[in-house]
């Protein structure tokens, strides 16, 4: 099957459900120059699902022709959350030639929604090739694009007691220095999640590095644990 029967599917399925109104509302929420149809995300991935099982991809690699002629060509939102979703698909979980396709979504997409849709794709490739992914989040970690820096960060949502703590730790600490609102709230975000698993890990990191930490990241990152 080509990657564009699945893909001509997906956009006019999605054209079809479009609400202009709800639209250029949610083009307005996201202060995007790309304009949303106004389905919701719900809504895409169920289209997705669908034309996934009607138009099954048979390797990785069409699966990656299908993700990018989604993301390069959009002409909306959804075209992007569309192809975030064709990801997910099992055969590419543990794929390592996933990364520089996820590592382009991250850079091109440059906001939240799109950057934060991609962390638990990233966190699967880390926890099955630690050796390999240990070192490239390290990097990213440092990385001038801020939204790279994110993903480093967030990398770990999924992970709970398989969390590397040394690796949690060393990712955000290259960034307490940031004053930018998407980096202190990620890392707020990133302890919030890992204190559900381990609390007390948690509440020293936060006491250890008090001084350095945002008031936005020591908020999040507690939000969860009683106070004393």
């Amino acid at each position: 099957m080509s990657p564009n029967v699945l893909v001509e599917s997906i956009r006019s399925t999605l054209r079809s459900a479009a609400d202009a109104e709800r639209g250029a509302g949610a083009q307005a929420y996201l202060k995007s120059d790309m304009p949303s149809w106004g389905v919701r995300v719900p809504e895409v991935r169920r289209i997705v699902k669908v034309a996934v099982k009607q138009f099954p991809v048979t390797s990785p690699t069409e699966l990656q022709k299908a993700v990018l002629e989604l993301w390069r060509n959009a002409e909306a939102r959804e075209e992007r959350y569309a192809a975030i979703d064709l990801t997910g698909l099992r055969m590419v979980k543990e794929d390592l030639q996933m990364l520089p396709l996820y590592e382009e979504i991250i850079r091109t997409g440059a906001w939240w929604d799109l950057v934060d849709g991609v962390s638990h794709r990233i966190c699967a490739l880390l926890l099955a090739h630690r050796p390999t992914m240990t070192p490239v989040l390290l990097q990213w970690s440092t990385d001038h694009d801020m939204w790279i820096r994110r993903a480093a960060i967030t990398a770990q949502l999924g992970a709970k007691s398989e969390t590397d703590t040394g690796l949690l730790s060393a990712v955000i600490s290259a960034n307490l220095a940031d004053n930018e609102f998407f980096i202190r709230k990620a890392i707020g975000w990133a302890l919030r999640e890992y204190s559900k698993t381990d609390p007390a890990w948690v509440k020293a990191f936060a006491a250890n590095n008090s001084a350095a930490l945002s008031p936005l990241s020591t908020r999040e990152a507690l939000r969860l644990l009683p106070s004393d």
